[in-house]
């Protein structure tokens, strides 16, 4: 096992993590799991099929090999020709990467105590099994009794491994839910077939932050990293449209401006429609409730349709009141200014309350040539004013209507 220390020490005199990381030379990728990759880790990564895991993973080994580093990839679904013309196409050719078509957990531990890698993937953990059960590969069973076993390994020899994991129709991985809380850190690969842009997201980090995000753009010679997701997102936006806001995100250490898009209009039908991509469905019922109650706006009898451009997913408070304000500016088909952003919680009685890390989503802003930010008023407290940026503040739902059209 990990560590040869057998008697309780002070926290203090134990050694810091971060100076055993590893890089593997795709800076999303290590910004995603806290700085790179600890020696003993197990990192679970799951996604749609075809949305790119296997991709990043052996771009990300092909580096690390080509830096003198020995690494063992095993493939439990693909031949070993596949993974070369996948590999030759991706630029990730080094003698350093070897590959290892093997479903046998013991044949797999067997190759590491031979080879001696400096990291491991197995691609899958669904094709794997243990000759110490009878079930098939992919049953609940063996899932959790072949990850406990490599995952041992992986500890006992102080390398980290990657394991890949299938996912179900709902998005969550296969197999038993204890998969999760077995290995140190948990990421998903998400984004739509139809858009370039995908999203690495951590869940579960135990070296790093939670929540952190990766973007990558998906082009034929595999995945590349963009470093300013903002400026990617913003690029294709309509200038003078209603519907259209652009509201800040906080993904972890790093903030995203995204245009929120939406369209109202009279429903032909008894119920009216609420359609979302992008957001909570749950979210934009509550906010469209709150503008119907507090902001005296008829949309009992309009569908709401809305979605977040570029096909990343938000999920944050400070989103409310962008989505709020793409909404108004549609119904009453008129745009807001296309240099402002906004961003703030709005609460049930139509009150817009303070978020937290204000000060990065205003330079952001700023960066990208913004020249107004709407924001809680609470929020202006101690924020200093830096640039020409406008900040103003509103406390009231109907305040900030009023505030989107000016």
């Amino acid at each position: 096992m990990r560590g040869e220390c057998v008697t309780p020490q002070p926290i203090s005199k134990l050694s810091m993590a971060d100076a055993d990381r590893i890089r593997t030379d795709i800076g999303e990728l290590d910004r995603v799991l806290g700085g790179g990759m600890v020696p003993g880790s197990a990192v679970l990564i799951g996604g749609d099929p075809g949305i790119g895991k296997s991709t990043l993973l052996l771009q990300a080994m092909g580096k690390f090999a080509q830096a003198g580093r020995r690494v063992l990839y095993v493939t439990g679904e693909e031949s070993m020709r596949q993974i070369r013309l996948r590999g030759e196409r991706l630029g990730a050719l080094s003698d350093n990467l070897l590959i290892y078509s093997e479903t046998s957990v013991e044949k797999i531990i067997e190759a590491v105590e031979k080879i001696k890698p400096e990291a491991m993937v197995i691609d899958s953990v669904q094709t794997v099994c243990t000759m110490r059960l009878e079930s098939s590969p992919g049953s609940v069973s063996q899932v959790r009794e072949a990850s406990a076993e490599l995952i041992g390994c992986a500890k006992r020899h102080e390398i980290p491994v990657f394991l890949v994991g299938h996912v179900t129709k709902d998005g969550a991985i296969a197999g038993p839910k204890v998969l999760e809380h077995m290995v140190d850190t948990v990421l998903y690969f998400e984004g739509e077939r139809g858009h370039v842009f995908r999203i690495l997201r951590a869940v579960k980090n135990r070296f790093g932050s939670v929540m952190e995000i990766g973007v990558f753009e998906m082009k034929e010679s595999g995945l590349s990293e963009v470093h300013n997701p903002s400026e990617i997102f913003l690029a294709e936006r309509p200038v003078g449209a209603s519907g259209s806001a652009v509201v800040s995100s906080l993904e972890g250490t790093r903030t995203i401006l995204v245009e929120m898009q939406s369209l109202v209009c009279p429903t032909l039908f008894g119920v009216p429609r609420r359609t979302v991509a992008g957001v909570d469905y749950n979210k934009v019922v509550l906010l469209a409730a709150v503008l119907e109650k507090k902001a005296s706006m008829a949309l009992a009898n309009h569908d709401i349709f809305i979605k977040v451009a570029g096909g990343i997913k938000l999920d944050e408070p400070a989103i409310d009141l962008g989505i709020l304000a793409s909404i108004t500016s549609n119904f009453l088909d008129r745009p807001i200014e296309p240099s402002t952003v906004i961003f703030g919680e709005v609460g049930l009685a139509g009150e817009v309350r303070a978020i937290n890390q204000v000060e990065p989503r205003v330079k952001e802003a700023q960066k990208l040539g913004f020249k107004r930010c709407i924001l809680p008023k609470d929020n202006l407290k101690g924020l200093k004013k830096t640039g020409d940026i406008r900040l103003e503040g509103v406390s009231m739902i109907k305040e900030a209507i009023d505030k989107f059209f000016e």
